[in-house]
């Protein structure tokens, strides 16, 4: 190979590294992490290092985009914790209003690659106690205002839901703030 082949391909290294930081999706991220090792190992493989080329293209490659895309799929996931007389929640047991609330969280989420996931309590203080415990990433509930009201204790979710959905959306601070300060004029005033 001359010195022009061997400047082409070194030169694709900082632009895929680039396409990679600039990425938004973090599944084309790993796509284009993979091709960045690829390129690497080429490199590598062409100033005859063939051993790292081998090293890269296994371990740099094939294992991290591997660990990255379960990483990447595990932790976009948003958990809403909803109260329910059982276990689950099929689509016939959904009350009326639920099921166009669901489609709009999840409308709101996917721009965001994240999925929703639904977790069941039986009670809404064993609810209010896994959102404490930070079992779920945030609660439904029936409200006033509208059939139901979302509580995040995620400030990003709640900017998510605040200009994407059309139900009342709160923070979990400013509820349990509420739930204080009415406690304490109760009891000022008995």
């Amino acid at each position: 190979m001359n010195n022009t082949d061997i400047l082409v391909i070194v030169s694709l290294l900082p632009l895929s590294a680039l396409m990679l930081v600039l990425q938004v999706n973090p599944y084309h991220a790993l796509v284009i992490r993979g091709i960045l090792g690829a390129v690497a190992a080429l490199v590598y493989a062409v100033l005859g290092a063939a051993d790292v080329a081998l090293t890269e293209a296994l371990v740099g490659t094939m294992l991290s985009i591997t660990l990255y895309a379960v990483a990447v799929r595990s932790s976009l996931v948003m958990r809403l914790g909803v109260v329910t007389e059982g276990e689950t929640l099929s689509e016939e047991e959904m009350p009326e209003g639920f099921g166009q609330l669901l489609s709009e969280l999840r409308t709101a989420l996917k721009k965001y690659h994240v999925r929703l996931e639904l977790v069941c309590y039986v009670n809404e203080e064993a609810l209010e106690q896994a959102l404490q415990d930070h079992e779920v990433h945030g609660t439904c509930l029936p409200s006033e205002i509208k059939e139901y009201q979302i509580i995040t204790r995620i400030e990003r979710l709640y900017e998510i839901f605040q200009a994407d959905t059309t139900f009342p959306v709160s923070r979990w601070e400013d509820v349990v703030a509420k739930k204080l300060t009415q406690q304490a004029e109760l009891s000022l005033n008995p």
